[in-house]
């Protein structure tokens, strides 16, 4: 598969990464020449322009802050000639508090959808890029799941494939408008990182729920 990722930071760094060593082309973008070449080296991954990375291969991943993704998307082209095309939205709208920055609208996902008109996924937002680097994310209970939100069924398979070839759990976790919820619940999760608490400690295993 070939991936194209917007940005040099961590995120691109981990998820690169991994796919490059699964056996992915990816070819990754950034404004610095200097720090898009380094981060290619790095991973193996290639190194490219914001506009290369943006219409490279099969699908685009934008590993920038929320905030960033459309301006840079507008700066290689109309944002609406992405329509139809593969993005893998990892963002998380999310200011101190923690609260999220998109208000009371749509979320992250469905904004970037309805602006490019995109076959968006929304997947691998949930954790920090230190997760996504370990080769692989694996811990104790298992692999770790990645849920995915999306209202295509060729774009949900071919993220369901990248996140499976990092050693990953992936599972559809309903459509983009889910999305939100997803959003919603990972700024809730950063708030209770953030404070010290364990998240796992609130959840018993499924089958002490009851029927």
């Amino acid at each position: 598969m070939r991936v194209g990722i917007l940005g040099t930071g961590a995120m691109a760094r981990a998820l690169g990464g991994g796919w490059v060593r699964a056996g992915h082309e990816v070819l990754v973008g950034g404004r610095d020449p200097e720090r898009t070449a380094a981060l290619a080296a790095s991973t193996g991954a290639r190194p490219g322009t914001l506009a290369e990375a943006a219409r490279f291969g099969d699908a685009t991943l934008p590993a920038l802050p929320y905030d960033a993704v459309l301006p840079a998307l507008g700066s290689v082209g109309p944002v609406d000639s992405f329509g139809g095309r593969i993005l893998i939205d990892c963002t998380n709208a999310v200011g101190p508090g923690p609260v999220l920055t998109t208000g009371e609208g749509p979320g992250a996902a469905r904004t970037l959808a309805a602006a490019t008109g995109a076959r968006v996924v929304k997947a691998f937002n949930h954790v920090t890029p230190a997760v996504w680097s370990r080769t692989p994310p694996v811990f104790a209970d298992g692999p770790v799941a990645v849920p995915l939100c999306g209202d295509d069924e060729e774009a949900l398979a071919l993220v369901s494939t990248l996140a499976a070839d990092l050693g990953c759990a992936p599972f559809v976790a309903g459509p983009l408008a889910h999305a939100d919820l997803l959003e919603a619940t990972t700024a809730f999760l950063i708030g209770l990182w953030t404070s010290g608490r364990d998240p796992r400690a609130m959840l018993p295993p499924p089958a002490a729920l009851g029927g």
